[in-house]
């Protein structure tokens, strides 16, 4: 039902972020979310694959399962948080009965990179937080942040938010027949800066 944007641009990644990122107070959320793309801001010219930061720290489970997703989705941070926010407010609010990450990345032609038979499937699956990946290593970043940040002040949008599509993966098939019902939701701008052409979220679509 989501579908992925395929191969975007991919931002550089040379330092983490550190844990001060990701366990800011809501009061302190605009520097928080700030601090995390200034570590992964993207490069101006051709970005590169050799630098790999360390992945966190007692990374859980869940959070590797959410990290999963979002790199299949998009190589780009804020498009990451994006996503990540929709799985998580799939979990919490059990869409489609699945009450954990595990369970709602792997729910059947939900996420199209993990569709039973999907070509790059396995290569996700047996992700593990040291492939020296920098863009995977800051998928688990983000992931590790959007898990763990607490209070309405954090959400980019309401928790009924729960769908996406990207326009320049839909090339020669028809738009999401749940994206014509309206409810598209856009993310503050004053945070995200969105193409809609690559992503548009959509809240209370079934």
């Amino acid at each position: 039902m989501l579908e992925a944007p395929g191969s975007v641009e991919a931002p550089r990644e040379a330092t983490a972020p550190g844990p001060d990122a990701c366990a800011a107070s809501p009061t302190d959320r605009r520097g928080s979310v700030n601090a995390l793309r200034a570590a992964f801001a993207p490069a101006e010219g051709p970005s590169s694959d050799t630098v790999a930061v360390a992945p966190p720290l007692n990374l859980e489970g869940p959070t590797l399962w959410l990290a999963r997703a979002i790199y299949s989705e998009t190589k780009l941070p804020h498009e990451q948080e994006l996503v990540a926010w929709v799985v998580r407010n799939r979990v919490e609010t059990a869409y489609r009965g699945r009450r954990t990450y595990r369970a709602v990345v792997l729910d059947p032609y939900q996420f199209s990179a993990f569709n039973p038979g999907a070509a790059k499937r396995a290569r996700y699956l047996r992700l593990q937080p040291e492939a020296p990946l920098p863009r995977w290593r800051q998928a688990l970043w983000v992931a590790r942040y959007v898990r763990h940040a607490e209070g309405r002040a954090y959400r980019p949008f309401p928790v009924e938010t729960r769908h996406f599509y990207s326009e320049r993966s839909m090339r020669g098939r028809a738009v999401p027949y749940w994206a014509e019902r309206g409810g598209f939701v856009a993310p503050d701008p004053g945070r995200y800066a969105v193409d809609e052409r690559r992503f548009r979220f959509f809240k209370q679509a079934s």
